[in-house]
């Protein structure tokens, strides 16, 4: 099993370029359920959960080529409905296939899906959505049995709480579906939007894209033709190594980036005393001396992602101050703080709110990863903290971040990825 070693460094610099967004990617695939043509997707980022769906439908009977960060699906030839336990218990985002494949097929099985063990994230909001639609669902030994012989169709969905993969299969789902599909309350995150852009460039019809109402006028069980895209840049990768340079109070760039995409995250760094140089394509951050403490609250976008909670808890532990941290999204997302408090971080918990007491001298030692984001903030408290950090359990990291050690490796960060 890999981990890797941090050792604290003086400064960084240079320039990282930001792979596509792991969470656009992953219903783009499941997206290609719907098409009638193999389909092109460039700028896809070298992840596990990415290998994790496409060799998930290739299990169903599709091919695909995966090289570089370029792929071609081609769903001609699914013959299989059913997404087993084996790879669903790897990726909570292997119910993105219950929409599109219920919707082409009359037909779905799908494992009850695993991954991070951040929280509850039930799919009932999915499968009451799909019974609107004309779904029967049932749930036995551990699948999800979805039926529609007679094919979906269009009604009124209100999601009683924004979900962003419950909004994503729903689009899918909608689009081969009968009528039109209105959705309240959908969520509007940049990876929602690019898959509707996708399929109404592709020639299902859909209104309200980036608000939280969408119309979608179903091809009543017609296949599209879906055009070539590109990935959106990572958000969350941005941010993430945005947070090194504050942390590290270095100067570096990163390229290949929406800063429209990371408003709330910008200006957290702002609060904390950095400022930017922001191009079309880039944004140089020019970090404080001094690390102000900040207030921060997790709620759906365009508010602060929950997904850089923990990146920005790392970095709390180095302002000058007291930060309040409260996340309201998953109630288990503070896994991380147990892990910074063996370095020396004075991190206190109540309930769903975390009180970070800067600055804090840290200390490397041995610690584990317990989910995808909770990995970088321990890479992040390497990078300043005083002799060797050794972070096991990385395989949490690999699933949404393309070469992380490469990447700062390479503006100069000491970290190697070793064997266990």
């Amino acid at each position: 099993m890999d981990y890797l070693q941090t050792k604290r460094v003086k400064s960084l610099s240079g320039t990282i370029n930001i792979s596509g967004a792991k969470n656009a990617s992953l219903p783009l695939i499941a997206m290609t359920i719907l098409a009638k043509n193999s389909v092109n997707i460039k700028n896809l980022p070298h992840v596990a959960d990415i290998k994790t769906l496409l060799k998930l439908l290739s299990n169903l009977g599709a091919t695909y080529d995966f090289k570089d960060d370029k792929a071609i699906v081609d769903t001609q030839k699914i013959s299989q409905t059913k997404a087993t336990y084996d790879i669903v218990k790897t990726m909570r985002a292997s119910i993105l296939v219950l929409g599109p494949i219920l919707a082409r097929f009359g037909h779905c099985e799908v494992s009850m899906p695993g991954g991070c063990a951040i929280g509850q994230r039930p799919v009932d909001l999915h499968l009451k959505a799909l019974e609107q639609m004309g779904a029967h669902i049932d749930i036995k030994a551990g699948y999800i049995e979805a039926t529609a012989p007679n094919g979906l169709k269009g009604c009124d969905i209100i999601f009683d709480k924004i979900t962003v993969t419950g909004t994503a299969n729903i689009i899918m789902a909608a689009s081969l579906a009968k009528g039109r599909t209105v959705i309240t309350n959908a969520a509007r995150e940049p990876e929602v939007v690019q898959l509707c852009e996708v399929l109404n460039d592709s020639g299902v019809q859909i209104d309200g894209i980036g608000t939280a109402i969408l119309t979608i006028h179903g091809t009543a069980g017609e296949l599209v033709n879906i055009k070539e895209f590109s990935v959106i840049p990572d958000r969350i990768e941005a941010g993430t190594y945005l947070c090194a340079g504050a942390i590290t109070k270095s100067t570096i760039t990163i390229q290949n980036v929406n800063a429209s995409h990371l408003g709330s995250v910008l200006a957290k760094l702002e609060e904390m005393g950095s400022s930017f140089t922001i191009t079309e394509n880039s944004i140089t951050i020019h970090p404080s001396e001094v690390i102000k403490p900040v207030k921060i609250v997790t709620q759906e976008y365009p508010a602060f992602p929950t997904d850089m909670q923990a990146q920005f808890l790392a970095l709390a532990t180095q302002a000058d101050g007291v930060s309040i941290i409260e996340e309201k999204l998953f109630e288990n997302r503070f896994m991380h703080v147990s892990e910074l408090q063996r370095m020396g971080a004075d991190i206190s918990l109540n309930s769903h709110t975390a009180t970070v007491n800067g600055k804090s001298k840290l200390s490397g030692t041995d610690v584990m990863a317990t989910d995808l984001r909770a990995s970088s903030a321990l890479v992040l408290a390497g990078l300043v903290a005083d002799g060797e950090t050794n972070i096991h359990r990385i395989y949490h990291l690999d699933r949404g971040y393309d070469a992380l050690e490469k990447k700062l490796e390479g503006v100069g960060a000491d970290i190697v990825r070793l064997k266990e």
